[in-house]
C-alpha cells in the first residue's frame, strides 16, 4: 500500500521532486564553493597564476575580496535552500495533510546537512584549490549578477555593527598578511611538520617591522670602546684581544665617539709600522662614526646598512647622548638566532636549574630568552628581562624579593645599586 502510495506520488509530481533534487545540488555547489574558495591559497593561487592558468587568475579576483564572494554565495545557498524547503512541504502537504510538514522539516534536514553542506563541503576541504579552479568560472558570474546585493548586505551589516561600537574598513582585511603566516607556522610548528628554529627564523622575520635600533641594540654598559687618551701600545693590544672587528673610540668623555677603529686597518697600520704599535695612532686610521636615532625601525636600518656597505652604527637618544651601538650582525640575529664564530665568547646569560628554575643575568633581552625556552612574555614596554620585573612591579625590587605575572615566577637574586643584575624565574604553578 505504502510503496503504490508513493510510486503515485512521483507520478504525479515528479517535476516538482526533480526540482527539489536540483536545488539541493546547487545548494551543495554554492557550500563546496564557499569553502574550496576560502581555504584556496593565495600564495598557490599566485604561482599558478604567473604559470598561466587562467582559472588561478579567476580565483585570485575571487577571493581579493572575501566578503562580497561570501555574501553572494550566501545569498544563493540561502535561497535554493528556502525554496527546496517550500517545495517540499507544499508537495508532503497536498500528500500527507497536516503532518507534511514535520516530515518535510525532516527530510529537509537530513538531504540538506548530508547531500548540501557535509558532502559537498568535505570533497571542497580535501583538495580546495583544485575544487576552487573548477567552481571559479561560475561563481564569477554569479558574483557579477548578485554582486550588488551582497554589497548592500553587507553595508547594513556594517551599520547595525557599528550600533554595537564594532567598526571595519571595508578595505581591511581581518586578518593581515603577517597574522596569516605566522598561525599557519605555529599551526605547522604544533603538528610537527615546521622545526622550532625554523618557526623562530619566520618569526624574526616577521617581527623585524615591530623593532626598533632600541630594542635590538648593544647597551652603552655593554659596549667595547677605546679612549683615544691611551697609550698606543694599550688600544692596539685592545684591539687585537677583542673579539670584535669594529671598536668605537672616544675621547673625553664616552658621548663623544669621534670613530670606529676597523682591525683590519689596525693589522695593516701595524704591518706598515714594522710591527712597532707605537708608532701608530689609531685615531688617524679610525673611520668616521655613523649616528643614528634610537627610534630608527630595524627594517629602516637594515636597507641603511646594506645602502651605505656599513656594519655598525652609534645609537643616540634625542638629545644626542648615546644609548647604545647596533651592528649588522645585531639585526640578522633576530631572524636566525645567534650567530657564532671562533672568535666569539660564551656569555653565559641563562642557566638551567636542576629544580626547574631559570637563572637569568638581568641584562638578558625577552625575545633572545623567549627564544631559548619557547616562552611568550611581553617585549612591548621593556627589553630585558630586569626591565620587564621593573615595569611590571613599577619599582626597583630589592632582593630577594619575588614577583609573580606572565605565569611566571621572578625572584630577584642579586642587585647592583639600580640594576637587578640576576633573577631566577620558574613557572607560576610550581612554587
Amino acid at each position: 500500500m505504502i510503496v503504490e502510495q508513493i510510486g503515485e506520488v512521483l507520478a504525479e509530481h515528479w517535476l516538482t521532486i526533480l526540482a527539489i533534487l536540483g536545488l539541493i545540488g546547487v545548494s551543495g555547489f554554492f557550500s563546496g564553493s564557499e569553502t574550496a574558495l576560502t581555504a584556496a591559497s593565495r600564495a598557490r593561487m599566485h604561482s599558478l597564476e604567473t604559470s598561466g592558468e587562467t582559472r588561478a587568475g579567476t580565483v585570485s579576483s575571487l577571493i581579493e575580496r572575501k566578503d562580497r564572494l561570501i555574501g553572494a554565495l550566501l545569498i544563493g545557498n540561502n535561497l535554493v535552500n528556502i525554496l527546496a524547503s517550500a517545495l517540499a512541504t507544499s508537495l508532503l502537504l497536498s500528500v500527507f495533510g497536516d503532518s507534511g510538514v514535520a516530515l518535510a522539516t525532516l527530510i529537509m534536514t537530513l538531504l540538506l546537512v548530508v547531500f548540501a553542506e557535509v558532502l559537498p563541503k568535505s570533497w571542497a576541504i580535501s583538495t580546495p584549490d583544485r575544487f576552487a579552479m573548477v567552481v571559479s568560472p561560475v561563481v564569477k558570474v554569479f558574483v557579477l549578477v548578485v554582486g550588488p546585493l551582497s554589497s548592500f548586505i553587507n553595508w547594513i551589516v556594517r551599520k547595525i555593527m557599528a550600533l554595537f561600537g564594532v567598526t571595519f574598513a571595508s578595505e581591511t582585511s581581518m586578518l593581515t598578511a603577517h597574522e596569516e603566516i605566522r598561525g599557519a607556522v605555529d599551526l605547522l610548528h604544533r603538528e610537527g611538520s615546521v622545526a622550532k628554529t625554523d618557526r623562530d627564523r619566520l618569526g624574526g622575520v616577521l617581527d623585524l617591522g615591530e623593532l626598533e635600533v632600541s630594542d635590538v641594540m648593544i647597551h652603552r654598559t655593554s659596549m667595547r670602546m677605546l679612549n683615544a687618551e691611551d697609550t698606543s701600545e694599550a688600544n692596539v693590544r685592545a684591539v687585537l684581544d677583542s673579539p670584535y672587528t669594529r671598536m668605537p673610540i672616544w675621547r673625553g668623555s664616552t658621548d663623544n665617539i669621534i670613530g670606529i677603529v676597523h682591525a683590519k686597518d689596525v693589522l695593516r697600520a701595524l704591518a706598515d709600522a714594522a710591527n712597532e704599535p707605537q708608532r701608530i695612532d689609531v685615531t688617524k686610521i679610525a673611520q668616521k662614526p655613523w649616528f643614528v636615532p634610537d627610534t630608527t625601525s630595524v627594517p629602516d636600518q637594515l636597507n641603511a646598512f646594506l645602502r651605505r656597505k656599513a656594519h655598525i652604527a652609534i645609537v643616540v637618544d634625542e638629545y644626542g647622548e648615546v644609548e647604545g651601538l647596533v651592528t649588522l650582525e645585531d639585526i640578522l640575529e633576530e631572524i636566525v638566532g645567534e650567530i657564532a664564530d671562533e672568535h666569539d665568547t660564551e656569555v653565559q646569560g641563562v642557566r638551567q636549574e636542576a629544580d626547574g628554575s631559570v637563572v637569568v643575568d638581568g641584562w638578558v633581552p625577552i625575545r633572545d630568552l623567549n627564544r631559548a625556552l619557547d616562552w611568550s612574555l611581553p617585549d612591548d614596554e621593556a627589553t630585558t628581562v630586569a626591565g620587564l620585573v621593573i615595569h611590571e612591579s613599577q619599582t626597583i625590587p630589592e632582593e630577594k624579593q619575588a614577583f609573580t605575572f606572565h605565569g611566571k615566577r621572578f625572584i630577584v637574586m642579586k642587585r647592583d645599586r639600580n640594576r637587578i643584575t640576576r633573577l631566577r624565574i620558574r613557572p607560576a604553578d610550581k612554587l
